[in-house]
């Protein structure tokens, strides 16, 4: 069997926890000795133990003189485990195959000159692409220090989100529902603006995922209009951070009091995007799933920090003046300042498609 062989295993065991190790990034690992494979792990959870530790403990004490094939660069530093290398190189693997090199400053190469300095042998790069896809939200998280913003919205084949009678009318089918809480779940906090609340009065949460993982759910509320009737309100499941502007009045913030619920108040009387995402990555969200309405949309958009979108598209035509478009105005007169997308992916999700793509 070939380094790619194996380092596409250890991919598929890192795939397995996607999601549950944010802010951290995922990992699989796979041992090999005369070729078979005698231990494997992935990252399950923050604070528990990393995927080369898992898959040491699985080969025990045959470990030694193995090749450990690992998705990301061992960690080289104490945090809430201790370092990966150093348990390698007491195991004395021989070799060492990596994928995607850790662009954590703790880390970045240290965790290779460990091993190299143990005398093992270390090979980089094997299937790094796929590695590095796997982690793009990790990556930019780490270099940003911002999360990584994925903009979703359900569309008709026209670019509408809801017809003329409101915004609560589903416009795909079960199938797209169900894909959506799946997408929910591998996200840190979800986001919308304070419209969709009183529109649609939506609890939002992973009802059909795998893990139940609850993101926290993100308000964009500017002038605290949030009623305390509202479900992200009355529902504990997870919690609620309502961001709002400098002018609110404190004592209307004191008013809720809910153990589940914050009210952050911004630097200025109109939420921006640039301090809503550092102040995210400061309180550790690393994916934020953006599923508001259009004024939402083109706030995110055009604020440049938008790293990827995911669009449902139904087999369905509204037309008409009076239909909802998918972002208000853009300033857009040209074709030329059209804001141009890259497709990433599409996949047939019942009877409807899912595009992912990316801005240029």
């Amino acid at each position: 069997m070939t380094d790619e062989f194996y380092m596409d295993f250890a991919l598929k065991l890192a795939q397995v926890s996607e999601g549950q190790t944010s802010p951290n990034p995922t990992v699989g690992a796979v041992i090999v000795k005369n070729g078979e494979i005698i231990g494997f792990g992935s990252h399950l959870k923050t604070g528990f133990s990393h995927a080369e530790v898992n898959a040491l403990k699985m080969a025990g004490d045959r470990a030694e003189g193995s090749t450990v094939y690992v998705t990301l660069e061992p960690c080289s530093h104490y945090g809430k485990t201790p370092p990966c290398a150093m348990a390698l190189i007491e195991s004395r693997v021989h070799r060492v195959v990596i994928a995607s090199m850790d662009p954590n400053p703790l880390v970045a190469g240290k965790g290779i000159a460990l091993l190299r300095e143990a005398g093992i042998e270390v090979k980089t790069g094997i299937l790094k692409e796929q590695a590095d896809e796997l982690n793009k939200a990790f990556f930019h998280f780490i270099q940003q220090k911002q999360p990584f913003v994925t903009l979703k919205q359900a569309i008709t084949l026209d670019g509408k989100i809801a017809a003329e009678a409101g915004l609560d009318q589903k416009i795909t089918g079960k199938e797209v529902q169900e894909d959506v809480h799946l997408d929910r779940e591998k996200h840190d906090a979800i986001l919308v603006g304070i419209g969709t609340v009183i529109a649609d009065n939506p609890m939002l949460t992973n009802r059909y995922g795998k893990t139940k993982r609850q993101p926290i759910r993100i308000i964009l509320d500017t002038q605290l209009k949030i009623t305390p009737d509202k479900k992200v309100i009355t529902d504990n499941q997870s919690k609620t951070w309502i961001f709002t502007g400098s002018k609110v009045e404190k004592d209307k913030i004191a008013s809720f009091t809910q153990p589940h619920v914050e009210i952050i108040q911004l630097s200025k009387p109109l939420i921006e995007i640039d301090e809503l995402l550092k102040i995210l990555g400061k309180r550790q969200v690393s994916k934020l799933y953006v599923e508001g309405g259009r004024a939402i949309n083109a706030s995110f958009l055009k604020s440049g920090k938008v790293n990827q979108l995911i669009t449902y598209v139904a087999p369905k035509i509204i037309g008409g003046n009076s239909a909802i478009s998918m972002f208000e105005d853009l300033n857009v007169k040209e074709m030329n300042e059209a804001y141009g997308l890259t497709f990433q992916k599409v996949a047939v999700i019942g009877e409807d498609l899912k595009i992912t793509s990316t801005l240029k």
